[in-house]
């Protein structure tokens, strides 16, 4: 009996939401899905040039995509995307991947308000539940959800980020706990990236500090949004049957989970 062959992933006939999909990680989900298969909806904040540049260029491969912009801390602009979503497409919605989240500023304990504390934890884990809960009644058997954590959410993050840190521990928290509520239906997994080439980086981690991250981690670069992308389209497939509750390292090695 020869080996079997790896099959390429399969999203055909599928039904995706991606949140946060006008740049970086999350562009580059809407991208992968869609080549595998998928019909995508892309929700985006303030990247429309992303968005609609991502949309058309999935259309012009023969997929079928759109985009619409909101604010997924908002439970009204939740609904509106995933009504909009069910009339779109087909009545359903298979692929939840929710990368909408970010550290928003560096503010150690000394300086951090309660306001910037309530924010960072909307908009990372308390919109991941509202995406989640509102997918829930349209998602049947052999569902996925998968979140973005991030390698804060294991090591306590950099300088100032504590959080931004304590948001993603809990979306991790929270995978696990869905994956044993929704299972055996529903697939629940999270991302977790260590340094990946974002704007993110760009705006919060210094240079040098990128190099040397980079310099240390065994495959001696940082990742890319579609190193991430590849990993969100496996758990998102059957390839992944026998996958849930599980937040996946993605760290080119920096960090040993």
């Amino acid at each position: 009996m020869g080996l079997a062959v790896a099959q390429p992933i399969d999203l055909n006939g599928k039904v995706a939401v991606v949140t946060g999909g006008g740049r970086d990680i999350g562009r580059a989900c809407a991208i992968k899905l869609a080549q595998c298969g998928a019909s995508v909806a892309i929700n985006y904040h303030s990247s429309s040039e992303g968005a609609v540049s991502a949309v058309e260029e999935i259309k012009a491969s023969g997929g079928k995509a759109f985009a619409l912009q909101g604010d997924m801390t908002s439970a009204d602009d939740v609904s509106i995307l995933v009504g909009k979503t069910v009339q779109s497409f087909t009545g359903k919605i298979d692929i939840l991947v929710h990368v909408t989240g970010g550290l928003v500023a560096r503010k150690p304990l000394a300086e951090m308000d309660l306001e910037h504390w309530d924010y960072v934890m909307a908009l990372n884990a308390t919109s991941f539940m509202r995406a989640a809960k509102e997918v829930l009644p349209y998602m049947y058997d052999g569902g996925s959800i998968v979140g973005l954590a991030s390698q804060a959410g294991r090591d306590g993050g950099g300088p100032g980020a504590s959080a931004y840190a304590a948001s993603k521990g809990a979306v991790m928290t929270f995978t696990r706990a869905l994956a044993k509520e929704l299972g055996p239906k529903i697939r629940v997994n999270s991302i977790c990236p260590g340094m990946i080439d974002t704007d993110f980086h760009n705006i919060f981690t210094k240079s040098d500090v990128r190099k040397h991250v980079a310099n240390i981690t065994p495959l001696k670069r940082e990742g890319s949004p579609e190193d991430v992308a590849n990993l969100a389209a496996f758990l998102a497939s059957d390839s992944a049957a026998f996958i849930t509750g599980t937040n996946v390292d993605i760290n080119g090695g920096t960090l040993f989970s």
